[in-house]
């Protein structure tokens, strides 16, 4: 996950609206599935194998026409998607967990993020070299129900440190206002996406990261939607993640970089008015979307690692305990058909 969007799902800011502007095959685009997929934030170039796949093709020669809205943090994101109001979405672990612990039958069916997205930033010249320093502290966050929150409570957690006696989480916004946040002396830490290192470093906020090395392995947002919607979209969700997984192998590959970078520009050109921070983004981006173990494919979702992810967030309070059925919380359904024929 990139930086948090702000505002209310109501008023949903579009982050892209695209169809491929050329057809592929025997497709015609009167023939295209519109899908919707809500995203936590605006940024594009986190979304990179997305918008590779519209800019390339990949999703219309799959018959699809994928539109791209953005809400303001993982919650939203997963109440969009249960009330219907998008077809998928890119929420956190532990937003996709706890709304399945109340009834909320959202499966995450492509592993995005392989490796951790979070942090906790410290300034570059500060005191505290490991999380028990910051005891007593004020730690900020850019949004309150965002997937960095509950990665983060974890952490401190086992750490030993309880959120209100041991520290305080304070919402600032994402990585900008962070920044002031940070200069005014209203925070000592940020728990950071994987933008927000290279964005407060390049607004004059050098950072550190604290995160303890048991933490740095933990996979992020990943594409999810509706069970029922699978079940009654095989074909549907066959070609969407063919065509991510096409998207992403393509951005792999050094020779492709420019075109990666037009791609996610026209998804948010916002983003890409800043050409050295883009490709900064890219190049932390890319590793972290590069499978753990590329023998198992693009998009795979490992049990081990939902595991400790479910034992962390029980461990920090974020879940009141197990979920029921942990394995259905994800799907591994259409790895085998997204990677057929995908250099491994």
């Amino acid at each position: 996950m990139l930086k948090k969007g702000r505002g209310r799902f109501g008023a949903i800011c579009l982050a892209a609206a695209m169809a491929a502007a050329t057809v592929i095959g025997s497709a015609s685009a009167q023939e295209l599935r519109e899908i919707t997929v809500v995203l936590p934030h605006p940024g594009a170039i986190g979304q990179y194998p997305m918008h590779v796949a519209i800019g390339e093709g990949y999703f219309a020669n799959e018959g699809l026409k994928v539109t791209v809205r953005a809400v303001d943090g993982s919650g939203q994101v997963v109440q969009a998607i249960a009330a219907g109001q998008g077809d998928i979405g890119v929420p956190g672990p532990g937003p996709l967990l706890s709304a399945r612990m109340q009834g909320v039958d959202i499966v995450s069916f492509y592993n995005h993020f392989t490796k951790s997205q979070f942090g906790i930033m410290v300034g570059q010249d500060a005191p505290f070299q490991q999380l028990t320093d910051l005891k007593g502290k004020v730690i900020g966050i850019g949004t309150a129900d965002g997937a960095e929150v509950s990665f983060a409570r974890s952490m401190l957690d086992a750490a030993g440190m309880k959120e209100g006696a041991d520290y305080t989480f304070l919402t600032v916004g994402d990585s900008g206002p962070a920044t002031v946040a940070f200069q005014r002396g209203e925070i000592d830490a940020y728990a950071a996406a994987t933008a927000d290192a290279a964005i407060l470093s390049m607004r004059g906020m050098n950072v550190r990261d604290v995160t303890p090395v048991e933490f740095q392995g933990y996979f992020g947002n990943g594409f999810a939607a509706m069970r029922p919607f699978i079940d009654a979209n095989p074909t549907v969700m066959e070609g969407f993640g063919r065509a991510l997984a096409k998207g992403a192998a393509f951005g792999q590959k050094p020779e492709n970089r420019e075109k990666v970078l037009q791609y996610s520009a026209v998804g948010n050109p916002q983003e890409a008015e800043d050409r050295k921070l883009l490709e900064a983004l890219f190049d932390n981006i890319k590793l972290r979307v590069l499978p753990t173990d590329l023998s198992t494919g693009w998009g795979y979702n490992h049990p081990e690692q939902w595991q400790a992810w479910e034992k962390s967030l029980v461990a920090s309070g974020s879940l009141k305990g197990p979920v029921d059925g942990l394995d259905k919380a994800y799907t591994n359904q259409f790895v085998a058909a997204w990677n057929e024929g995908l250099p491994q």
